[in-house]
């Protein structure tokens, strides 16, 4: 790491016009490695994540890494005011992020059209439920939507079992990193290639769809519909979850062909090794049943702990499924990083994910967490020309 390097993204300016996952976890990523990002909050009550899952002192312990490194702006853009402090926010910035339903921006003067006659190297990554065309533009949608219109919750759970959720939001995250992606894509063109500003129009649903791996060429050359499978990875064999005696539960990933024949060895099965009819990925298909009731039977008659070394020291792809406390006293985690210690300003500690990915010269880092409501909005508007005394009578009308 090079000593006090500058971060990637510093001095590129940010506006967020966004509340909830989509759009704050996207400018949360570009804050993460030096961008100065503004987030627009009603001065109501704020952002709706402040208040989501549980709470610390009346705060969302969630909001405290969605929302860190960014400056907390309180602006009613309902307003004919508040508009013009967004618009003059806007004209400053590289990049404006929203997650507004269609319409509604263009409806206070700050949709794209607006927002790109202010300033022309303008970058906005527009993420909506289904875009910013097309028949279904005007429906309200989340990422739970985006997630059963992209395909993902059909093939999500067990045959027998209705479709079933990730215990994330996973189409909203999905999508906030593809918005990150458009961003700076957008952001590298304007400044290497010499080119103007642009839309990026994002659905959550594509976002989803966009990782729908073979999905869709094999349905239109096989007429082939993929079904929920569990935990098994249809047509890649061995890769499922076995149960130990323990009452614990091992993931193996064994479907590459010379893995595959070190588990068998490792497991005392060395006819099947050495049998040319599995010795491939297509020969073990047909016998998916057959080889993890195989592998299922050996993980059953030992400790997780066992079975672990076991497959470790044989080279075999294999995690115990972790919760929350595996991972907060695992070495791995600590020997990387991953989890970083902060202090809230009563003293109590907090500990939160550090920041993905690593880089080597110019690594990422918390500047500090999220912040209060409005926290920053005297020292942003000061920056565009609103003195003391205009600030007042702004506040006291309730705009800021």
């Amino acid at each position: 790491m090079e000593e006090n390097a500058a971060q990637p993204l510093a001095g590129v300016k940010v506006l967020e016009l966004g509340n909830m996952i989509a759009a704050p976890f996207c400018t949360r990523i570009l804050a993460e490695f030096g961008a100065d990002v503004i987030k627009i909050e009603d001065p109501k009550g704020g952002d709706q994540l402040r208040q989501w899952r549980k709470m610390y002192q009346g705060t969302s312990l969630w909001w405290l890494a969605q929302a860190r490194n960014k400056k907390s702006v309180s602006v009613d853009m309902r307003g004919s005011e508040g508009q013009e402090i967004v618009r003059r926010l806007a004209a400053r910035c590289d990049i404006v992020v929203e997650n507004f339903r269609p319409g509604t921006l263009e409806r206070w003067n700050l949709g794209w059209e607006a927002l790109h006659a202010l300033n022309a190297g303008l970058v906005m990554v527009r993420l909506s439920g289904y875009g910013q065309t097309g028949p279904y533009k005007d429906r309200p949608g989340f990422g739970v939507i985006g997630e059963a219109m992209g395909g993902m919750r059909y093939i999500t759970g067990y045959p027998d079992t209705p479709p079933v959720r990730m215990g994330i939001s996973i189409g909203d995250s999905i999508a906030a990193l593809y918005g990150a992606v458009g961003a700076l894509v957008a952001l590298h063109h304007r400044q290497v290639n010499g080119g103007s500003g642009q839309m990026v129009d994002l659905a959550l649903y594509e976002a989803v769809f966009g990782v729908m791996e073979s999905l869709v060429p094999e349905f239109d050359v096989l007429g082939f519909v993929r079904e929920r499978a569990g935990n098994a990875l249809p047509g890649i064999v061995p890769s499922n979850t076995y149960p130990t005696r323990d009452g614990k539960y091992v993931i193996i990933g064994a479907n590459g062909d010379s893995i595959f024949k070190r588990l068998m060895s490792a497991i005392g099965r060395d006819d099947l090794a050495n049998d040319p009819g599995v010795a491939t990925n297509e020969g073990r298909v047909p016998r998916t049943e057959e080889l993890d009731a195989v592998i299922g039977g050996w993980t059953r008659s030992h400790d997780l702990a066992q079975v672990l070394r076991v497959l470790h020291e044989a080279g075999v792809p294999s995690s115990k499924v972790y919760d929350v406390r595996d991972i907060m006293s695992d070495p791995h985690y600590a020997a990387r990083g991953m989890i970083e210690q902060f202090r809230l300003a009563d003293g109590q500690g907090v500990k939160l994910p550090a920041i993905v990915p690593k880089l080597s010269a110019t690594p990422g880092r918390t500047r500090w967490l999220g912040p209060k409501l409005g926290a920053h909005t005297d020292e942003v508007l000061d920056e565009i020309g609103y003195d003391p005394q205009r600030r007042s009578a702004l506040r006291a009308a309730g705009v800021i």
